[in-house]
């Protein structure tokens, strides 16, 4: 039968020889072999170092058998993962002003290592200089920069760009050799698409002056951590005009990541539901072996919205980001023969002036798009589409408009879904109601002509956030009551540097050559938190993961700039937790939360129990401590995860849920008071409502007890517990999802299953 790559999965490494480990590795692959020569070449990798397992070339029959052992916790197919494809900083409160400038982005940061899981770095960009006066590299440093096509570490390779590894074998056993030919791939860690060098600079690029695209969003660009080190994992590599990485060479980095010493991870990738069990995912696996060590890991919650339940990388030790706009936009005005004018979006860089025309001239229906071409030509045209004909965005449409030899497109999106985009073609985009006057103008016109000016850059005039329209929602669809995403950060046209070999498009035949680039997607919102997790972990280097995904999750904000509610891009309504989790992540409050949220082995085993796996396995899956209880008593549930935000996917009756807080305020003898906003149609009360902090009483239990008052069935509310001391306000969201009606259909699963106190 057909040999594919399967990754068997063994817990920990328990402090082993990693040669030891590998022997133990291949004695147990060589059991379903007859030469043990067959087992060393069906090998691809052995993961040793933060954890323990192999990826194998196996047909289904030896995967079966090897999932049989004992010891194996999972045995799985390495499936392909995909990438969620700069005024950010200064929005969020961090801004390089020197009259008032915050010491935490040039201060902290020297100490941290930031491991990005892309496609790579461009090592010659600004963004990877050394700020001035960067001390050595932390002692803890334990990784390297590898040597590869046009990638040579002593000139890559400084006191910023720390570590630069690339994966390959599971790539090439999936899709043969890696294609190196003319504008190929670089067998290296040599980034080909631009991808990772923008999530790189994102996170922790140097301050670099005068950065922009083409003139448009000058200023000074840097990562959320200028000061922080970066280590590039290539996982990703250049085939269909797209990044693709495997399971395998993922999993891979995980394995070197965590012994060279990283503090952070940033992974902007994923794959869309249906969600596997977490341990036959790689990055749920790498990232719980992270977590045990102190490694936080920052994942994209993916682009598959606005549609609910869509949301990946959903488990509870990982940070999953949705994307978020910025009070940043490219105003394109747009005058029509008769005067009348519009302002749109656009990256337009000249000014253009000829004859418009509806795209029914030259689209069957009038739909933009290629297969509806009619083969006339729009040349020196401008040619207004509808994304409502034909369901077309931008791109298509500009691509087709181009096909007819047209100069240009006025694009009519939603107001939800409007963003500026570079489509190559010049395109301006307007919502549906200018698109129709547009429209009204070229039907009563014997000759319409359009003027459009070049786009300007224009910063605080629109309120923001919103939470963009493609950010995939909650609810979470693996296990329901844990919220997923978590937190919301600027994902729209976020400008950062790029790799000069890829045109900004990735379009083959796009011949310009940027050293930054405007992209969108939750995958540049994944390394705005890295970048903010390695500013608290600098400020705060004893906190654990836990620890910090609270602090940023119970201090985010749920207001935009014009203190309204935040708007859920992809409708006209104000957001809930499953369009932004906590809400938007305020870096400068994220360092002094408070109270927050820890989570220990323990909790680590109750939310294991509750998924139903064994002591043996949740023993071999953790890092043994001392005195840590690793037994199920059998009616666990993951509501008492002690998680930062709580949610009841299944409230049928009366049920009691515990958290626990912990002090890490300046003040010792601290007084926090509760108030609860109870979701519609439930009471939710708080108890003991005061909570009294002192040096013998760091931790503090609280209780909330959520009765339904309502006959529902199939609809979540939400509402949320604040605790507050007079300076910090600690927020909480709580989702209910009720569920009192008689014939029921219960969505409680063995995955969840409720107690009542």
């Amino acid at each position: 039968s057909v040999l594919q790559v399967h990754i068997v999965y063994l817990g920990h490494s328990h402090g082993q020889d990693p040669l030891l480990t590998t022997k133990l590795h291949l004695k147990l692959l060589s059991s379903v072999f007859s030469r043990q020569e067959e087992a060393e070449e069906a090998m691809v990798y052995s993961y040793r170092h933060g954890f323990s397992g192999f990826a194998a070339m196996l047909n289904s029959t030896q995967a079966s058998t090897l999932a049989s052992f004992q010891g194996v916790i999972s045995v799985f197919r390495s499936k392909l993962l995909q990438l969620h494809t700069t005024r950010s900083w200064d929005f969020m409160g961090l801004s390089l002003n020197t009259q008032q400038r915050i010491p935490l982005q040039s201060d902290y940061g020297n100490d941290i290592v930031v491991g990005i899981f892309d496609t790579g770095i461009w090592p010659e960009s600004d963004s990877f200089k050394e700020e001035p006066g960067m001390p050595p590299v932390p002692a803890s440093w334990r990784g390297t920069c590898v040597k590869g096509d046009k990638f040579e570490p002593k000139k890559a390779c400084n006191r910023k760009l720390v570590g630069a590894r690339y994966y390959l074998n599971g790539f090439e056993r999936e899709f043969g050799p890696l294609d190196t030919s003319g504008d190929g791939e670089y067998r290296s860690p040599r980034d080909r698409i631009g991808h990772g060098t923008h999530t790189a600079s994102t996170a922790a690029g140097s301050t670099t002056a005068n950065a922009s695209y083409f003139g448009l969003g000058l200023g000074a660009a840097r990562g959320g951590a200028p000061r922080a080190r970066l280590a590039v994992y290539k996982v990703c590599w250049f085939k269909d005009l797209d990044g693709k990485c495997t399971e395998a060479d993922v999993l891979a980095a995980f394995d070197d990541a965590l012994c060279d010493g990283v503090s952070v991870i940033s992974a902007s990738l994923g794959s869309s539901p249906p969600l596997m069990p977490f341990f036959r995912t790689s990055t749920d696996i790498g990232s719980f072996h992270a977590a045990q060590v102190g490694v936080t890991v920052v994942f994209s919650a993916g682009n598959d919205g606005p549609d609910p339940s869509l949301v990946q990388n959903v488990s509870p030790w990982s940070i999953c980001v949705a994307a978020g706009t910025m009070d940043r936009t490219f105003p394109t005005r747009i005058v029509l023969g008769n005067n009348l004018f519009f302002m749109g979006e656009g990256f337009v860089r000249k000014e253009m002036k000829m004859k418009l025309v509806d795209s029914i001239k030259f689209f069957d229906d009038g739909s933009c798009s290629f297969d509806k071409w009619n083969h006339k030509l729009a040349t020196g045209k401008i040619v207004l589409c509808f994304s409502s004909i034909g369901q077309v965005s931008s791109t298509t449409a500009a691509l087709s408009v181009l096909a007819a030899n047209g100069s240009g497109i006025i694009f009519a999106q939603t107001t939800t879904e409007q963003a500026a985009t570079d489509d190559y073609l010049p395109s301006v985009q307007v919502d549906l109601s200018q698109a129709t006057q547009i429209l009204y103008y070229i039907q009563s016109s014997k000759d319409p002509t359009v003027r459009v000016l070049p786009s300007r850059t224009s910063i605080g005039c629109s309120p923001a956030p919103s939470v963009a329209y493609f950010s995939s929602r909650g609810p979470n669809s693996a296990t329901p009551n844990i919220l997923k995403p978590d937190i919301t950060a600027p994902g729209v046209n976020v400008l950062a540097a790029w790799s000069p070999k890829s045109s900004p498009t990735l379009l083959p035949f796009d011949e310009r050559s940027v050293n930054w680039n405007f992209d969108s997607g939750t995958s540049m919102s994944c390394p705005h938190v890295s970048g903010i997790v390695a500013l608290v972990k600098s400020v705060h280097p004893t906190w654990s993961p836990a620890m910090i995904k609270s602090s940023l999750m119970t201090t985010a904000y749920a207001r935009d700039t014009s203190s309204d509610s935040i708007l859920a891009g992809g409708t006209l309504k104000p957001t809930d937790a499953f369009d932004m989790g906590a809400g938007h992540v305020d870096p400068l409050r994220a360092v002094d939360p408070g109270l927050v949220y820890d989570m220990g082995a323990r909790d680590y085993v109750v939310f294991l129990c509750s998924l139903r796996y064994t002591q043996a396995q949740i023993k071999s899956m953790l890092l043994p401590s001392p005195g840590v209880d690793t037994s199920c008593g059998g009616g666990e549930s993951d509501l008492d995860l002690n998680y930062p935000a709580i949610t009841v996917s299944d409230l049928s009756c009366s049920t009691t849920i515990r958290r626990t807080l912990r002090n890490v305020g300046r003040i010792t003898n601290a007084v926090y008071f509760a108030s609860v906003r109870s979701p519609q149609g439930v009471h939710a009360v708080v108890w003991p409502r005061l909570l009294l902090f002192s040096r013998r009483k760091e931790r503090i239990t609280y209780y909330v007890t959520m009765i339904p008052l309502k006959r529902s069935q199939g609809r979540y509310d939400f509402g949320e517990i604040v605790w507050c001391d007079g300076h910090h306000r600690v927020r909480t969201p709580l989702i209910v999802h009720v569920n009192t009606t008689k014939d029921g259909g219960s969505s409680s699963s063995s995955l969840g299953r409720l107690q009542v106190a």
